[in-house]
């Protein structure tokens, strides 16, 4: 296993990684968001997405940090206003989970519900990583959810040679379902990065 060392001048920086995701650096305490959002109890079809993240050499990025914001199963955000005696009081729709040696990460969470406006169920995805000064910012879709997708405003202004680097494929696994959501940053693969 590589040992990643902390630096005062990170490409993203200056901070201190290891203040961001502890765990990806050997710090037995836990940061302000984890890749664990939903806990048993939390309503919904609790799922795990996983996936690796490569360069534009195809080789993995083991320091990458990933963040995903998503809806609850009713398609609605956490918010302060909202009340805190709801049903989905206990998620917050935020995690973060840097990746490992090989550029894996993943996340324990729930599938999200539809959104107003037509937008199909999606889960907001920011990879920061050395190299880049700004964050990217794509979506993960479900391969499970064809109809949705295919009305979604958002994933519609995507080429449709494209849209597939933005969706998640499904299989099932003794735990329950996993979706696979592998992130280029370049190459032919390249996955779709929006303008924030």
């Amino acid at each position: 296993m590589t040992t990643l060392k902390q630096t005062p001048s990170q490409t993203l920086g200056p901070f201190f990684a290891y203040g961001l995701t502890p765990e990806q650096y050997g710090y037995a305490h836990r940061g302000i968001a984890g890749n664990t959002l939903a806990v048993p109890g939390v309503p919904g079809e609790h799922v795990r997405i996983e996936g690796r993240i490569f360069d534009g050499a195809g080789a993995p990025i083991d320091d990458a940090m990933i963040e995903i914001w998503q809806a609850d199963t009713d398609g609605n955000y956490a918010d302060a206003d909202r009340d805190e005696a709801g049903s989905t009081a206990a998620f917050s729709g935020f995690g973060r989970c840097g990746s490992d040696d090989d550029g894996g990460f993943w996340f324990v969470t729930i599938k999200p519900g539809a959104i107003g406006d037509g937008l199909a169920p999606h889960i907001g995805v920011i990879v920061q990583a050395r190299g880049i000064l700004n964050h990217a910012f794509t979506r993960i879709y479900f391969a499970d959810e064809a109809d949705a997708n295919g009305a979604d405003p958002v994933l519609k202004s995507v080429p449709e040679n494209r849209r597939n680097t933005m969706i998640a494929a499904r299989s099932e696994a003794p735990a329950g379902p996993v979706y696979r959501f592998d992130i280029h940053m370049q190459g032919d693969d390249e996955t779709v990065f929006f303008d924030v």
